[in-house]
């Protein structure tokens, strides 16, 4: 780790908002083609450097960044810049009201969903590298701050109300020599899914909502506000909405809003943190797919189940849930399908072995993973060390979830829709985490 010294400080935001209609991506069977934009998207930049070691956060208002683009990004950022590009961490908010970016496996079932287009991909690729050069640019000796915001309100856990989650929400604050904001970063444990398939303009969702409210009433309208999505992949807005609608998305930016507020006006600056970075790989199992038959009945199962429930009048809740469920027993068949084709093992040397990255800044710790990941996994690492705290969507997807042996067992939406083995595929993450963190001088 390099030794403390004046920290110099940049950050930039980029509009990455479709400049016409495209497909928004992250609920299936729906012809959901953008009709206008609510809130715009951004690739938002942040900038660090201790004198010796240069560091750079990249997150985007988009369902995720592909890996080949995040790699691109990476290269092309680093030759403008001089910033290593492994110690370049790009993310996403994981927003539903966004362009669609890549192919899944298990789109292959649904005639609806198109593929990227390509004039946008490029769009969104040039935003990232012109965020990140901006904010590098616009470096300035600066004072950072961190503390812990209480984000009750946002949701849960979307299977039990009362199950295994995570709110207490990361601010990293940086300002400048005459005391105003630079830039925040934050790290929030929550799908962003106020929004569902019947809203058709593009949104950053809540956590876009959030972004506004921060802006207009806290720390300026050029401040960018650095938003990453945690260990999200089983935590929900869903028992805590009254409706689907933006004005519910603006009420729960405004709780996320004001915690980080609050955080804001307790914090402490200094003008001193030392950086480093860190990698390593894993080598991720592959999933054991049932037999096409299996999958089959166990969807028709589910999907009895679910309309029985609708049936009987059962809470929205429930029902939503169940429907999830059933999408995610679709997913199975196909994915099934695929592997007995042959395809599934081509697609997944793609993605393993997947990287684990590490910064730090000063003595917290923020760590990389890609894809989508149930909170238990990142409650794992904070309890390994309460200042480190895991970003996912790292780096690109992963074709669907890690879950637990819980989600498993029964047969839960996220554990049908993955291609990759849980337990043991995020056990294999929190445990090279864990010795990342052992590192520290």
């Amino acid at each position: 780790m390099s030794a403390q010294s004046i920290l110099n400080a940049g950050a930039a935001a980029i509009n990455i908002s479709p400049h016409d209609s495209q497909f928004l991506y992250g609920y299936p069977h729906v012809q959901r083609m953008s009709t206008g934009i609510h809130d715009p998207l951004f690739s938002s930049a942040l900038y660090l450097d201790d004198g010796q070691t240069q560091v750079m956060f990249i997150a985007n208002d988009i369902i995720w960044v592909p890996g080949a683009m995040v790699r691109r990004a990476q290269q092309r950022i680093s030759e403008a810049t001089g910033v290593p590009a492994q110690h370049i961490m790009i993310s996403a908010s994981h927003t539903h009201s966004a362009p669609i970016v890549g192919h899944m496996i298990v789109a292959d079932a649904d005639p609806i969903v198109p593929r990227e287009d390509p004039a946008y991909m490029q769009l969104l690729e040039d935003g990232i590298v012109e965020a990140a050069r901006q904010a590098h640019a616009g470096a300035q000796p600066a004072q950072i701050g961190v503390a812990s915001a209480d984000a009750t309100g946002i949701g849960t856990n979307r299977h039990d109300p009362a199950g295994p989650s995570r709110l207490d929400t990361p601010v990293l604050a940086v300002r400048n020599a005459g005391g105003q904001h630079i830039a925040l970063m934050v790290v929030c444990y929550m799908h962003p899914t106020v929004l569902h398939e019947d809203s058709t303009l593009v949104s950053g969702d809540f956590p876009g909502l959030a972004r506004q409210y921060l802006q207009q009433q806290v720390v300026g309208e050029n401040c960018p506000v650095v938003y990453h999505m945690g260990t999200a992949g089983n935590q929900s807005p869903r028992h805590v909405t009254k409706s689907n609608t933006f004005d519910e998305a603006a009420r729960l930016g405004e709780i996320l809003g004001k915690a980080i507020e609050a955080a804001l006006a307790a914090m402490a600056y200094t003008g001193q943190a030392a950086l480093a970075c860190e990698q390593t790989s894993v080598d991720l199992p592959l999933r054991q797919f049932p037999a096409i038959e299996q999958a089959e009945a166990e969807f028709t199962r589910i999907r009895d189940r679910f309309e029985q429930l609708k049936a009987d009048g059962a809470p929205r809740q429930e029902v939503r849930t169940a429907e999830c469920d059933l999408f995610g027993a679709e997913e199975t068949v196909t994915l099934a399908r695929a592997a007995a084709a042959g395809q599934v093992a081509a697609a997944a040397e793609r993605y393993s072995p997947a990287e684990v990255m590490l910064i730090r800044v000063g003595d917290w710790s923020f760590v990389g993973w890609p894809g989508e990941v149930f909170v238990e996994y990142g409650l794992m690492v904070r309890d390994a060390d309460p200042n480190a705290f895991v970003i996912t969507l790292v780096g690109g997807d992963l074709q669907g979830y890690l879950a637990t042996q819980q989600g498993i067992d029964e047969h839960w939406y996220e554990a049908n829709n993955a291609l990759f083995q849980s337990p043991d595929s995020p056990e294999r993450f929190v445990e090279a985490t864990r010795q990342l963190l052992s590192n520290r001088d």
